[in-house]
């Protein structure tokens, strides 16, 4: 039996696997503690080893983690999002616990609440929209009428995309404010809401490794008022001097929080004033690894699995190509039909991955946030127009319809 283990908190449908995976190809024995094993199909499907336990309890995880020091020495831990980005204080505060290598909790957590987030970053002279921190509909709607509508209306503390709307009008702010506060979304910390100036522009992802940009990408959301992405593309269409604007905010953010230890991901819209930060994440985005390791060469989770463990980053960029993936995103609610076309899809050349998260004759209720994908498609080539070419004919060669519920009986 493998005597180093990995110890992973929670999981991730996209990223999950591939944590897993990597841990595997270091010699390495991944073990999940996870409140509901169930949750990810992966970890059955992978035989990887899963604990049942109550992740949002710190001591609890302690007592986890000693007990299987008595069979495995912890080469390191990590964890994903889930439900929020606190999991990472979590871990900062386990890895202090057991003197391994890991992020500061005290930074980790100034970043996950956003309104901290966003006063640390405006002290330092980030550029960044507009915003106002409202605990009350009434407080909402009065900050939408400073800043000027349309804005966008989110919890403070939260992750992919939930609970986030783009309001065009004081109803709206409104209405969502309502709905935040009303006790249909389920908050991570005391309910409260940011109001920010709608940053329009072209939308641009950092991903980070320690003080080091390693890649900017690109990407589309699919229809407002939500923002659950579409595309994604790297890297990037940038003139040197607009990757380096880029560079150049990202790094004044990890200085302005007490970052840069591990990954980070910095998102950016590109404005009439240059690129504004909507948010900094301390952890690597779900699904960008994988274009990040087909455009350049640099396999993002394993180097922060050597890092989590104690060994030595290697960032190098060994290619140059062009990887981007379409993400299959309902554009309604019923139940998911048979699914067709995916060994067409992934025979075209240049197509790296077609995959469903979920199967036919599932219940599809959209929730306006990341969750909201079912599956994705990644193609790759040595040019932007070619890979995005590919990737279109493969999407267009599968077919997953979507037939409404029956309408209820009035």
């Amino acid at each position: 039996m493998p005597s180093n283990a990995l110890v992973l908190i929670e999981g991730h449908r996209s990223n999950g696997p591939l944590y897993v995976r990597a841990a595997q190809r270091l010699g390495l024995h991944p073990i999940t503690l996870v409140t509901d094993p169930a949750q990810y199909d992966y970890l059955a499907a992978e035989g990887s080893e899963a604990i049942r336990v109550d992740t949002n309890d710190l001591e609890a995880l302690i007592r986890e983690c000693s007990r299987l020091r008595a069979t495995y020495d912890i080469a390191g831990i990590t964890g994903f999002a889930n439900p929020g980005e606190s999991v990472f204080v979590t871990v900062g505060k386990l890895c202090r616990h057991f003197g391994l290598p890991g992020p500061d909790p005290a930074s980790i957590e100034q970043c996950c609440d956003k309104f901290v987030q966003r006063q640390l970053l405006a002290q330092a002279g980030v550029p960044m929209p507009a915003y106002r921190l409202a605990a009350k509909a009434r407080d909402a709607e009065g900050a939408a009428a400073e800043i000027g509508l349309p804005v966008i209306v989110k919890p403070a503390v939260g992750s992919g995309s939930s609970g986030v709307r783009l309001c065009r009008t004081a109803d709206e702010v409104a209405d969502h404010a309502t709905y935040l506060l009303g006790g249909a979304h389920v908050w991570q910390s005391a309910p409260r809401i940011l109001v920010e100036e709608f940053a329009q522009g072209s939308y641009y992802g950092a991903n980070i490794m320690g003080n080091e940009v390693i890649a900017v990408g690109t990407g589309a959301f699919g229809p407002p008022p939500h923002f659950v992405f579409c595309e994604y593309l790297f890297p990037a269409s940038l003139t040197d001097d607009e990757h380096a604007r880029i560079v150049d905010v990202s790094l004044s953010c990890l200085q302005a929080l007490g970052l840069g230890w591990g990954p980070t991901n910095i998102e950016f819209r590109w404005t009439r004033r240059g690129p504004v930060v909507i948010e900094v994440n301390p952890r690597l985005p779900g699904g960008e690894s994988e274009l990040v390791q087909l455009a350049f060469g640099i396999d993002l989770i394993n180097e922060h699995i050597k890092l989590v463990i104690g060994d030595e980053c290697d960032l190098r960029a060994r290619l140059s190509r062009t990887a981007a993936a379409r993400l299959l995103v309902p554009d309604r609610d019923g139940i998911l039909g048979r699914i067709e076309g995916t060994s067409l899809a992934a025979a075209v050349p240049g197509v790296v991955d077609v995959r469903f998260y979920v199967a036919p004759n599932t219940p599809i209720v959209r929730k306006g946030d990341a969750g909201d994908m079912i599956g994705q498609v990644i193609a790759a080539s040595t040019s932007p127009a070619q890979t995005k070419a590919i990737l279109q004919r493969a999407v267009d060669l599968i077919s997953w319809p979507i037939t409404p519920f029956p309408a209820l009986d009035e």
